[in-house]
């Protein structure tokens, strides 16, 4: 907690630096606006009269950063007037854009993660996989309840009892035998009691059965759950490298548009190209940053999601800048497809489907159960007994010995209770039948639409192959074009937006292609972890 107050208050320390800093820079501003006044709108820096203090203009040159520089000179050039306004724009722009500097973030993993270990974290760390191995507990302690009853039961017991003397009836007998019998008032006895069931009209087998099936239903529940997690993880992974293509691109793009527009200036103030090509060239710019800005969002995003997903929670401390470097990059991997094939394994392979069939079979178990209330159940039981003496007021004398016998129940008329039960386990067993035949269309639609979702993303991805250089060489030509006089601004910034487009492209084609090979590998049933080589 110290080393957290002592960062926050270094951070306002900075902050208010910056912010005296920028209110210094503001009056310097205006004094050199008032010393310097107005300028024509060509001003010949040659003649003595109109050459501004180049001390201060190397001073704002400092302090404002080369691109505001330039823009207030170009502010004053185009507008011939003094550039007041644009220093004051200039200083608010400088000020506000101090960014807050958190503390450096410790990184979370000793080197970048691979796929193989963000999925390796995820098996050890997931929320959603550990609370699946608890479901997994949770139906080993339904097994062993289904079983009990097969299995004997050891009971104990015992009991006193005390009962006011004008309660118990004497024998009337003559003298001198009229005291001779007396019946105590206190008593106690106990016993220990093995019962074991030896017929439950077919409950015991059953029991067995629906066991073993309720243990496959929840590894196979868990399968799915884990398969569902690491897809997640995968496709969380690929977002993050497709962000990072993406702001690679996107800052290319902005580098190159910049370029245009530092040659369009120079071209302007040489007076070969009108003030509409240096406007285009700064309305091209700004409409690219706003990419450039999403994509670095969509890093941002992607990063909290995957750790999300790992496990990991973020310290408070961590603002933009998350602590998570990859390692692996967008490849096209090679799969084969056969649709028929696929489609086959799927139906066999794919947990869930399996995890509905169980669920129908444990249903017809429930229809047998119900079943047995029309029929006896019959038990056998031995023990051993305790109990104080009949006819002898002294509770320290006892007798005991074993016992054994057998017991039968039949329940003749139960007022349709059985019936009613039978009637609601053989609608549950009729909608289990149905589930199983929907999920297995849903399986092979499923199927059919990652195909599908794969073909697309191979034909685009192969479609995009040499489109990129094919852009960069229409760039270079439009440039050299425009050198030469032969072609005009709008076919450079049009053989730009070429070239962004094929790189944005090309790198979400790369991501839906990894994306849609791991959706269909999960949507056949594959297994998804990733084996390290």
């Amino acid at each position: 907690m110290k080393h957290i107050a002592a960062n926050r208050n270094q951070f306002h320390h900075k902050a208010h630096e910056a912010l005296n800093g920028g209110m210094r820079l503001c009056r310097t501003l205006i004094r050199f606006c008032y010393d310097n006044g107005r300028t024509p709108s060509r001003p010949n820096y040659g003649s003595t009269e109109s050459r501004p203090n180049l001390s201060k203009l190397r001073v704002f040159r400092v302090l404002c950063g080369e691109k505001v520089f330039s823009a207030m000179i170009e502010f004053r050039i185009l507008h011939g007037r003094t550039f007041l306004a644009a220093l004051i724009i200039g200083v608010i722009t400088a000020v506000f854009s101090v960014r807050a500097q958190s503390p450096a973030p410790t990184s979370l993993f000793p080197h970048p993660i691979s796929r193989a270990e963000a999925v390796d974290i995820a098996l050890r760390q997931n929320s959603a996989i550990l609370k699946g191995k608890a479901d997994l507990e949770a139906a080993h302690g339904v097994v062993v309840q289904l079983r009990s009853i097969a299995f004997p039961t050891v009971k104990a017991g015992g009991g006193y009892n005390a009962e006011q003397s004008s309660l118990i009836e004497n024998f009337p007998l003559p003298a001198p035998f009229n005291n001779a019998i007396q019946f105590p008032t206190q008593n106690w006895n106990s016993d220990i009691r093995v019962q074991q069931s030896i017929y439950e009209g077919g409950r015991m087998t059953s029991a067995f059965r629906s066991a073993k099936l309720t243990r496959q239903q929840a590894l196979l529940n868990y399968q799915t759950l884990l398969a569902d997690t690491l897809l997640s993880v995968r496709v969380a992974y690929d977002d993050i490298l497709a962000a990072q293509e993406q702001i690679a691109v996107n800052e290319a793009s902005v580098k190159l548009l910049t370029r245009e527009l530092d040659d369009v200036k120079r071209r302007f103030q040489a007076g070969t190209v009108p003030q509409f090509d240096v406007l285009r060239a700064h309305v091209e710019l700004a409409n690219e940053s706003p990419r450039l800005i999403q994509a670095r969002n969509n890093y941002r995003i992607g990063k909290n999601n995957l750790l999300n997903l790992l496990g990991y929670n973020l310290p408070t401390t961590v603002w933009e800048d998350v602590p998570l470097q990859l390692s692996d990059t967008l490849q096209a991997a090679p799969l084969e497809i056969d649709l028929p094939a696929m489609l086959s394994r799927a139906v066999e392979k794919r947990p869930e489907l399996a995890a509905l069939r169980k669920a129908q079979a444990l249903r017809r178990e429930d229809v047998i159960q119900a079943k047995a209330g029309f029929k006896p159940s019959a038990q056998i039981f031995g023990g051993y007994q305790w109990q104080s003496l009949p006819y002898e007021k002294d509770l320290s004398s006892d007798l005991y010995g074993w016992i054994a016998g057998a017991q039968i129940s039949w329940n003749i008329f139960d007022s349709g209770l059985t019936r009613g039960k039978i009637m609601e386990s053989q609608a549950h067993y009729e909608r289990a039948r149905l589930d199983v035949d929907d999920s297995r269309r849903q399986i092979e639609l499923e199927v059919r639409t990652a195909y599908s979702n794969f073909i697309e993303a191979h034909e685009v991805l192969e479609s995009q192959k040499a489109v990129q250089e094919e852009a960069e060489e229409a760039l270079r030509l439009a440039e050299a074009r425009m050198s030469a006089g032969s072609s005009t601004q709008l076919d450079v910034l049009n053989a730009q937006t070429s070239l962004t487009q094929a790189r944005t492209t090309e790198a979400q084609a790369l991501h839906d292609y990894s994306v849609a090979r791991a959706r269909l590998q999960r949507a056949v049933g594959e297994d998804m972890e990733i084996v390290q080589k």
